[in-house]
């Protein structure tokens, strides 16, 4: 069958595409473009309302012509929509691996399949065909130990189930034997990695870093307070020269009441403290957070404990979501205190101000580094090329040739909102 896949959402669903792509090309099926495809895979995301809103309005938009399987978190968190407003031949959720195959024979022979038993978590051993040739997306677990009050993704993914640390070793051998420079570790929470197997990120990175080769390791997402018993070590852990010193530590509000409505278990001190600690042994750290805005009961004065906060905390980056009440979860019940839309929208906009000045003030300190860079995209004009320095800053550089997988030194000769402007030394 010739074969399209639309992938929407977060590092661990390119992943998913990744491998199943390598499954279906390995069963001898085409995988192509939507217009001249049989079947259309959608591989969702259910996180916020507007991407939901998206992806339902792509399927809708597929020609009757075209069999359509659905797939990701998007049927486990809202099926009830997906079935009313349209009309799947097969859906199936996260992380389906070889299972792949099975649907998408089904639904060629004509049937109708819904299938949103728990899966398995995929062996890390299936092939996968890398969207970049030089970055592996590596899953180090599925699920979570969180219970956010605004999130939905625990209903998809499910509780943590962890790779153990020979696999995750295995397979970034193997990955580095293809050309691959650069891995993602990846999760819903990278810091709740391996806590039911007795294992924790820290002890899984300092094992990584003792690996031969020279390739870079980008850590994913971690929750604050899971890092706390094991902070010191992790610190250490990210001293390697092998890990980026890129730390993504959403706080989501500046606010200790709002985050106790967010469940989430750790107050604006606490993060503060551990922001200290991380910045204190890796002063050129790059931090990243994410902040909602909007949440029930944000009241004016817990929006500007938000701005205060990051204000103090001065990250390199800022994701600003405005809040979206998700099926399911214990913040769409909640029915007192919400933020009209307007003044969500007011307060994302003052809010995305704010993070843009950061974020510039940031980089601007970056002027006149020189240094060494692993070139790992295309840049977004023709003739340039993104490279990453230790701390993981995109510094951009004009060449006409393939540098992709290159190592280069350059210095940094102008600062942007967004990245770093360099040129080769």
């Amino acid at each position: 069958m010739k074969i399209a896949i639309k992938t929407y959402g977060c590092t661990a669903n390119t992943a998913d595409t990744e491998t199943i792509t390598a499954i279906l090309t390995n069963h001898g099926h085409q995988i192509t473009k939507d217009t001249e495809a049989d079947i259309i895979i959608f591989n969702t995301c259910a996180v916020k309302g507007p991407t939901e809103n998206r992806i339902i309005n792509a399927i809708k938009q597929t020609p009757k012509t075209k069999k359509i399987i659905i797939i990701g978190c998007l049927p486990k968190i809202n099926l009830k929509r997906l079935n009313h407003e349209t009309q799947p031949d097969g859906i199936a959720g996260p992380s389906i691996g070889k299972n792949i195959i099975e649907l998408v024979n089904q639904v060629a022979n004509g049937q109708k399949i819904t299938n949103l038993q728990t899966q398995e978590k995929p062996q890390l051993t299936l092939p996968k065909i890398n969207t970049n040739p030089i970055i592996s997306i590596l899953p180090i677990n599925l699920g979570c130990l969180g219970s956010c009050s605004y999130c939905a993704v625990v209903f998809a993914r499910g509780k943590l189930q962890s790779y153990n640390i020979p696999e995750i070793i295995q397979r970034i051998k193997t990955d580095q034997t293809t050309g691959v420079h650069e891995f993602w570790i990846t999760s819903q929470d990278t810091a709740a990695y391996g806590r039911e197997i007795g294992k924790t990120l820290a002890e899984l990175l300092h094992t990584i870093g003792k690996i031969e080769g020279n390739f870079k390791v980008r850590v994913g997402m971690m929750t604050p307070n899971m890092i706390t018993d094991m902070q010191t070590e992790l610190i250490e852990a990210y001293k390697n020269p092998k890990i980026f010193k890129f730390l993504h530590f959403p706080v989501q509000s500046g606010d200790d009441q709002v985050l106790k409505k967010m469940r989430r278990f750790y107050t604006t001190n606490e993060y503060k403290k551990s922001v200290t600690a991380f910045r204190k042994a890796l002063p050129d750290l790059t931090l990243a957070t994410d902040i909602i805005v909007g949440f029930p009961g944000e009241t004016t004065q817990a929006f500007e404990n938000t701005l205060q906060l990051l204000k103090e905390i001065k990250p390199d980056v800022t994701n600003v979501s405005k809040f979206f009440a998700r099926p399911k979860t214990l913040a769409a019940e909640i029915k007192e205190d919400k933020v009209p839309p307007e003044e969500i929208k007011q307060r994302s906009t003052i809010a995305a101000t704010l993070v843009k000045q950061l974020s510039f003030e940031k980089n601007k300190q970056w002027k006149n580094w020189s240094g060494e860079i692993l070139i790992d995209e295309p840049g977004k004009m023709k003739g340039s090329w993104v490279g990453r320095n230790f701390a993981y800053k995109p510094i951009v550089i004009k060449s006409t040739q393939n540098l992709l997988g290159k190592t280069l030194q350059v210095q940094v000769i102008k600062a942007t909102e967004t990245y770093l402007i360099g040129e080769t030394k």
